[in-house]
């Protein structure tokens, strides 16, 4: 009996509670209930078999024969017909011993070289001849396990030549060349597997690891970030709200000064008007009397005018035109041009936390001068530092030593002992500047707070742990920090390239000719923002350093 003849069409499974429909198909009740029930909204239902179509709906009545057999093909152990999920499709292996429609393979035999489906492979479970026997998942490959010369199974592993052979071939072409077990070639390249499995795992656990600190880091930034904004908002918000005090201060004293001279103004003219009214009534008396023809009664009323009273005002008044107030502009100016130094001078501190953040790794260092001219910066020098025996020009990028300096005012950041001078710009990030030398010169970076007073290695690049410094002259390079020198050798050059990556500690000076050649190279950690710097060392005159727009 052939189970595929009780077999429900729609679910491939023994029917199940069988029912028959009018042209002669029978379905499990609940199959063709719920196909049905899918075709309800057409009102036509039909067979899914022949296709014939019903209306109405036909009442569904148990096939009580079929649903005996059915029975009793169960209890002799008939089994359903596999679904179409269990047989082998193009990409599945297929079982081969199968005849017909071939079912999915559920292991291969290494030693049999066939591969079975579930009920063929019975026999490798149930006899004792084929316990031995090596099952492996299925596998379309098992023929490359066929020597192609002699058509033995390749058991054996040429080390020699790195492949698998059979016993045959150890006698004529891999005669004499190291051959081993193919099982005891797998358990050493097990190991080295294993141990490349480890390696690797080991990588997996540390960049997992590299990447929650990773996924920390930008909560971490964000908070860090919404906090910052936030006080910011809120200083600068005190800012502007001191100013406008500060402007609202400076306009109610203006408005008062000007009611008070207005008032000091108004109470002059008016007295001048009443002097003016005084005398213009004299002239008139004055005039009358000169008109008078009587001389006698000229002379007897000319006794009786009043004498000229003095006047209560100064002979002239001073004016000045639209000049009341210009001290006071002026004072706020010199306010403005005061908060944008300090703005200048302090904003670099404030973008140090706004540079792109780098949490493990940092950009290599360029391989080319090109790659180092995509980080250059314009530097200039900052004249209020510069010893009085430096003489800056070109806009502050050139500076030289002249034996004459003259009188400068005081200023608190000059060197006054020390013929250097540091850069206005404040350096962070990723930066790199050149510059031009004859003579003798130390280029460097400093600490903005590096002494300025006093002749002691405090105060001298390279001879503290606020600088660093490159000493260049005509036969060499010396390199200094911490007044620790070491001498460099390195091409001559009158140019010299000074690349800074400030957040990964990297600093390097280059020789800058037809090529760039590396004379020192610093890694340490920058705890604050740097500026360039330059040393004249032995006060000759032929000091010329400048720093080159690039």
């Amino acid at each position: 009996m052939d189970q595929e003849k009780f077999s429900c069409s729609i679910c491939l499974d023994l029917l199940k509670d069988p029912v028959t429909i009018p042209c002669g198909h029978s379905y499990c009740r609940n199959c063709i209930k719920e196909h049905w029930d899918g075709e309800d909204q057409r009102r036509i239902h039909s067979c899914p078999q022949c296709r014939k179509t019903f209306r109405p709906k036909p009442v569904l009545q148990k096939n009580i024969m079929l649903a005996d057999l059915v029975e009793d093909l169960k209890k002799t152990g008939l089994q359903a017909a596999p679904a179409d999920h269990c047989y082998a499709g193009p990409e599945d292996v297929a079982c081969d011993v199968c005849t017909g429609r071939k079912m999915k393979a559920a292991k291969s035999c290494l030693v049999c070289l066939v591969t079975y489906c579930e009920k063929h492979l019975q026999l490798h479970y149930e006899s004792p001849a084929f316990q031995k026997h090596k099952l492996v998942d299925p596998s379309k490959k098992l023929l490359e396990n066929i020597c192609s010369r002699h058509d033995e199974v390749m058991k054996i592993f040429c080390r020699t030549d790195q492949q698998s052979i059979c016993y045959l071939c150890t006698m004529d072409e891999h005669k004499g060349h190291e051959t081993v077990p193919a099982a005891v070639e797998r358990t050493e390249k097990q190991k080295k597997l294993q141990v490349s499995r480890q390696q690797i795992q080991q990588r997996i656990q540390d960049q997992e690891k590299d990447l929650k600190l990773l996924q920390q880091e930008v909560q971490v930034i964000h908070v860090s970030a919404d906090k910052a904004a936030e006080d910011s908002q809120k200083i600068f918000t005190e800012l502007i709200r001191l100013i406008q005090k500060r402007s609202s201060d400076v306009k109610q004293q203006i408005r008062s000064q000007q009611e008070t001279e207005v008032s000091r103004v108004k109470e002059l003219q008016e007295k001048l008007e009443q002097e003016i009214t005084e005398l213009k009534r004299k002239d008139a008396e004055l005039k009358q009397l000169s008109n008078t023809e009587d001389h006698n009664q000229f002379l007897h009323n000319y006794p009786s005018l009043s004498a000229l009273s003095e006047s209560t005002h100064s002979s002239s008044i001073n004016i000045r035109p639209l000049r009341y107030f210009e001290d006071v502009t002026a004072a706020v100016s010199e306010l403005r041009d005061k908060l944008q130094d300090i703005l200048r001078d302090t904003w670099t501190n404030i973008s140090l936390t706004l540079t792109e953040v780098e949490v493990l790794l940092s950009e290599p260092e360029p391989k080319s001068r090109a790659g180092f001219l995509k980080y250059s910066c314009e530097i200039t020098l900052d004249p209020n530092t510069a010893h009085t025996e430096l003489l800056l020009s070109e806009e502050n990028r050139k500076v030289k030593w002249r034996s004459q300096p003259p009188f400068f005012s005081s200023e608190p950041d000059r060197f006054n002992t020390c013929s250097q001078v540091l850069s206005r710009e404040s350096l962070t990030g990723r930066c790199y500047w050149e510059v031009e030398w004859r003579g003798r010169v130390h280029v460097a970076v400093a600490y903005k707070n590096i002494s300025r007073a006093g002749s002691g290695d405090e105060c001298l690049f390279g001879c503290n742990d606020k600088s660093w410094a490159l000493e260049c002259y005509q036969k060499g390079y010396k390199f200094g920090h911490n007044n620790i020198w070491t001498s460099i050798s390195g091409p001559g050059s009158s140019r010299v390239g000074v690349y800074l990556d400030h957040r990964a500690g990297l600093l390097s000076f280059y020789s800058v000719s037809e090529t760039m050649t590396l004379l020192h190279r610093v890694q340490t950690t920058f705890t604050q923002p740097l500026h360039a710097g330059v040393l004249e060392p032995e006060r000759i005159s032929l000091l010329m350093f400048s720093f080159i727009l690039i």
